[in-house]
């Protein structure tokens, strides 16, 4: 029997690798699995001193090289910051530091939380760390590592720079640990990281540690997507799964070609029954017989998550013992036990409860925070089995499944229906294989008429996810920059930023472009070579006259048409007119002279041939004349065919015969344009004009003048990609010094202020401060009107949300006015745009704030055109929180509306908005 321990190599080696790195040592111990591969490598370049970029697949054990980090901090003495880009991954991430350091410890900062924030170790949202870093914090004292979880967050298109203006100013002692999903294009990231943090270890693993199996559900039969692999090693989609789906495919063509025509009876009716995907409690059962659950079903939709949830309840189906029902009602006791008993039935919550007893729940964005918490916990507890998602699920919140259901591959992305993309794709099915549970994940795709198995073995098996920077400078960045570094050394700073890294590399691809280019322009050059003249001059000639003639043809056309359109409208009804050419040429009698004096006319006309309808002065290459007048009756309906058959009738009768040939379209000015006639003898008058080889000649000259052209645009690009984002910085220091924030390097007292305000709206909120348009307002009145700097509208139903009279609507007013004026500036200076106040929570907000009840709340914003969940009413009512907090620290209490913003937000916290998150 073989023995399982190491040989003597092998043990010496690692002897001496424990002896070497005691801290690794000291934290493998203590785990109760073996760190993979990729994991030692990371940690072991961290207690080097290194900075680590660790990629890997979701699931994977990254968080193992953050934790790693923390028991460096806590054994050397220092601090450690674990950054997260949400508030629900930094409340998880807090819970499981605590439970394995202890809440002395262990502090928490999300912005409307804080717990135990002068810890060794804090969990913070990363925006906090950017905040602590510009107010040169002193909790950045003995700060020795930085975790950045889920770093490839910097992407996100609305918060990404985030990301890179906390890597660019963290102080250059401090270890980065960026914790990444899989990228496909990590080493250039690496490079960059080595670039502005020093030497930083690339560790890319792309072993899932659980397979994944890849299936297709086609009706009730669960079908395995690929079929092996080829010679190669490639994988092959499995041509029966081609096969049956195409044939259902052609079924369901045939159905809906029959359903077009109309049913007529009999036949062999085949294409009376079309194919239907199976419903959601058939794609449960069938993954519960097969032993696949627990399962999360990405459904890209809060609604169709709800109705999902709903339909499983109707149909009956429980997932959970007894046992397991009465444990799911005391976890949902104790985690909502401070919600008050009046908003329970608003909240849906005895529904909720019922589906949580099935092992059935929801799971997205309109869910209130602790009924959200609350699957999370039971789902990973494995008490509930079947989640339906939104795709919000997949951003690093810890709900591994053994399944992952996608039951369409098309998503709203927020502007249209967008197909996913094999990133997405990869992230979301990411999800599927517990690690230490599962044996292998499963990926399902519900098949549906249109969907292709080969397509989508095209989005499982590419790992196509580049990391593309979002970073731009904006207000807030452009003041705290001059006011910490001046304002050059802000520009450099930005230079160093990932978004310009990938410019100038993007740059270096055109600068090889150009370079052959301008190494063809000159063989070129040489091919067109002329020993009678310089053919470049005689080139240029050439393609004057051309455009010349090109010019005067476009005026010729010009001229024809106005002419044309000037004779439409003389015409009069009852003319006889002759159509040139097209389908309809031939007599036309006019009924309507389609006269309208903001477009050219269009005269409706019957033909010989008994069609009636419009004609434009483009059936019309010269001007048209009447050829004769006939009689009409005092009201003709074109629409009837018995009249157009008598009226066709009698223009036929009438004698008028139309011209045998119509009239030539003249040649335009060409022959006669003194300009073009110049021209034309300089270019005969031309050495090489009489070269033998002149066509030759010209057709290089004509490559040469289209590589030229190309060749410009190239340095065209170059100039716009290279220092743009420097270039951007200067025209947002130009509109901030224009508007009193920036005095050259200096900082007014406004830029003071907006340097301490953090949002999308930061320059607008610092407008309405400074002007005063605040002032005097109601606590209940102020949240209402600070509400639309931060709510933003799911859809535009077309309609004026009503918002309070009086001193409400006066002050909304203001701020629209006064943000009219700051967008006219941005569209002058080329800065991007501040979005409009959206005015839709104005009445909710302030309703609350004045006390009433949730369900008058949510019913009035229903009534309003605002409808809202109770899970989107919170998380509106905490941003509306977090700037009037913003505003209350800025002015200070001794201001009016500074008091009025601390007691706004006194009167917003409370009922479901205070319950706590944590």
């Amino acid at each position: 029997m073989a023995s399982s321990n190491p040989a003597p190599a092998e043990a010496y080696a690692a002897a001496r690798s424990r002896a070497a790195r005691p801290r690794l040592a000291e934290f493998a111990t203590d785990l109760p699995f073996e760190l993979d591969g990729f994991q030692h490598t990371a940690c072991s370049a961290l207690e080097d001193g290194h900075g680590v970029l660790v990629c890997a697949p979701t699931g994977a054990g990254k968080t193992v090289v953050g934790e790693f980090a923390v028991h460096l901090a806590l054994a050397q003495g220092l601090k450690c910051f674990y950054t997260t880009p949400i508030k629900a991954l930094s409340n998880q991430k807090y819970a499981d530091l605590v439970e394995r350091h202890g809440a002395e410890a262990v502090g928490l900062l999300t912005g409307d939380t804080v717990v135990n924030g002068d810890a060794q170790v804090v969990v913070m949202t990363t925006e906090v760390l950017r905040n602590m870093i510009y107010a040169g914090s002193r909790q950045l004292e003995q700060l020795g590592f930085v975790v950045m979880d889920e770093v490839h967050y910097l992407a996100d298109r609305f918060r990404g720079a985030v990301w890179e203006e906390v890597i660019l100013q963290l102080p250059e002692h401090v270890a980065l640990v960026s914790l990444s999903a899989t990228v496909s294009n990590a080493e250039e990231f690496g490079d960059w990281l080595v670039t502005v943090r020093g030497d930083t270890t690339v560790v890319v693993d792309e072993h899932r540690p659980v397979p994944l199996w890849q299936h297709m559900m086609v009706g009730s039969r669960l079908l395995d997507l690929f079929a092996g692999e080829d010679a190669a090693g490639e994988l092959q989609v499995d041509p029966d799964l081609v096969r049956y789906t195409r044939d259902l495919d052609r079924q369901s063509a045939v159905w809906d070609r029959g359903r077009g025509r109309g049913s007529r009876g009999g036949g062999n009716g085949r294409s009376s029954t079309r194919f239907r995907p199976p419903s959601r409690t058939t794609v449960i059962d069938r993954l519960d017989r097969n032993g696949l659950l627990p399962a999360i079903t990405f459904v890209f939709s809060r609604a169709g998550c709800d109705a999902a949830v709903g339909q499983c309840v109707r149909s009956g189906l429980r997932l959970t013992t007894e046992e397991e029902a009465l444990e799911i009602r005391r976890t949902v006791e104790r985690r909502t036990a401070d919600l008050p008993q009046g908003d329970l039935a608003v909240l849906g919550y005895w529904e909720w409860l019922e589906a949580l007893e099935r092992g059935i729940a929801a799971h997205h964005a309109g869910m209130l925070p602790a009924f959200k918490e609350t699957v999370e916990e039971l789902f990973v507890r494995g008490l509930v089995r079947a989640v339906f998602a939104t795709e919000t699920l997949a951003l690093g919140i810890n709900m591994p499944a053994r399944t992952v259901v996608l039951e369409r591959l098309v998503k709203f992305n927020g502007e249209a229906h967008a197909e996913l993309t094999p990133g997405e794709y990869t992230q979301l099915t990411g999800r599927a294989g517990r690690r230490g549970i599962d044996v292998e994940g499963h990926a399902v795709v519900v098949w549906q008429p249109g969907v292709d198995p080969v397509q989508v073995a095209g989005l499982a098996s590419r790992r196509t996810y580049p990391l593309r920077s979002s970073f731009r400078p904006g207000y807030n960045m452009a003041v705290n920059l001059v006011g910490r570094l001046g304002t050059e050394a802000a520009r450099e700073l930005l230079e160093q930023s990932f978004g310009q890294f990938q410019a100038d590399r993007s740059v270096v691809g055109l600068a090889r472009r150009i370079e052959r280019n301008t190494e063809a322009l000159a063989g070129y050059d040489e091919s067109m070579h002329c020993h009678l003249g310089d053919f470049a001059e005689y080139a240029a000639l050439r393609r004057q006259v051309g455009e010349r003639e090109k010019a005067l043809s476009r005026q010729g056309v010009e001229d024809s048409r106005e002419a044309a359109a000037d004779s439409l409208r003389s015409l009069r009804p009852g003319d006889v007119i002759a159509v040139p050419g097209g389908r309809r040429a031939g007599l036309a009698v006019v009924l309507d002279p389609g006269l309208d004096k903001d477009a050219d006319p269009r005269p409706l006309v019957l033909s010989e041939d008994r069609w009636a309808g419009r004609l434009s002065p483009a059936d019309f290459p010269t001007p048209v004349e009447p050829l004769g007048r006939m009689r009409l009756p005092r009201r003709v309906d074109h629409r009837t065919p018995s009249v157009r058959r008598d009226l066709a009738s009698s223009l036929r009768n009438t004698g008028i015969v139309a011209p045998a040939t119509p009239r030539r379209r003249s040649r335009g000015g060409n022959v006669d344009d003194p300009e073009l006639a110049t021209m034309r003898r300089a270019l005969r008058a031309h050495p090489c004009h009489g070269c033998d080889d002149r066509e030759a000649h010209a057709r290089w000259a004509d490559r040469y003048a289209r590589l030229e052209r190309e060749t410009e645009q190239l340095r065209q690009k170059v100039r716009a990609t290279t220092h743009s984002l420097a270039r951007a910085f200067d025209r947002i220091r130009s509109l901030l010094g224009e508007r009193g924030y920036l005095d050259g390097d200096e900082i007014t007292e406004h830029g003071e202020r907006l340097a301490r305000l953090w949002g999308e709206s930061d320059l607008l909120t610092a407008e309405c401060l400074r002007h005063g348009i605040w002032e005097g307002l109601e606590p209940p009145e102020l949240a209402a009107v600070v509400s639309a700097l931060v709510y933003e509208s799911r859809r535009d139903n077309g309609q004026m949300p009503r918002v309070p009279s009086g001193a409400v609507s006066e002050a909304l007013t203001s701020t629209v006015r006064l943000w009219a004026e700051l967008e006219g500036d941005e569209r002058r200076h080329r800065v991007d745009r501040t979005r409009e106040p959206d005015l839709g929570f104005a009445w909710p907000i302030h309703r609350w704030a004045r006390g009433e009840s949730l369900s008058v709340v949510l019913t009035a914003a229903e009534q309003n055109g605002a409808e809202l969940s109770a899970g989107d009413f919170v998380r509106w009512c905490r941003q509306v929180l977090d700037l009037l907090d913003q505003i209350a620290g800025v002015m200070g209490r001794s201001s009016g509306v500074g008091r009025a913003a601390a007691q706004a937000g006194t009167a917003i916290r409370r009922g479901v908005v205070a319950v706590g998150t944590v």
